[in-house]
């Protein structure tokens, strides 16, 4: 039987505290714990797509950071599949927000959905993923 050479993982905290990709968008976390979590991150110019308007990946990398402080909020877990499907778009300097909640758990997987909404309610984009714990 082997042993696995793997460190062990880290908790939402200590996962995101070393996450120099949200801190270089400014996402910031604003609660985690009990498989949920919620975030907020304002549109840069660094963020806008050829149109103008928020590219559609920032807004996956947005709900996929606070998905994982979600999933990790109560012991090590990755990221198995994730989706999303954008509903509006988010402008320069639009305050976005994002709310995970897990769905579903089942063995060592967990379903959670990510709603993204501009600081005045409109839904912006829905994020789906699936995590798989350690």
């Amino acid at each position: 039987m082997s042993t696995s050479t793997l460190p062990p993982a880290p908790g939402a905290a200590t996962m995101f505290a070393a996450d120099a990709t949200a801190r270089r968008d400014g996402i910031v976390i604003t609660s985690f714990g009990n498989r949920a979590a919620d975030g907020e991150m304002v549109v840069t110019e660094a963020m806008l797509n050829g149109h103008g308007t928020c590219h559609g990946g920032q807004i996956f990398l947005f709900a996929d950071t606070v998905f994982s402080c979600a999933c990790n909020s109560d012991g090590p877990a990755v990221a198995a599949k994730a989706d999303i499907v954008f509903v509006a778009p988010a402008h320069l300097g639009d305050v976005l927000r994002a709310t995970a909640h897990e769905q579903a758990s089942f063995g060592r997987n967990g379903v959670f959905d990510v709603t993204v909404t501009r600081a005045d309610g409109t839904l912006i984009a829905l994020f789906r993923a699936h995590s798989r714990s350690r």
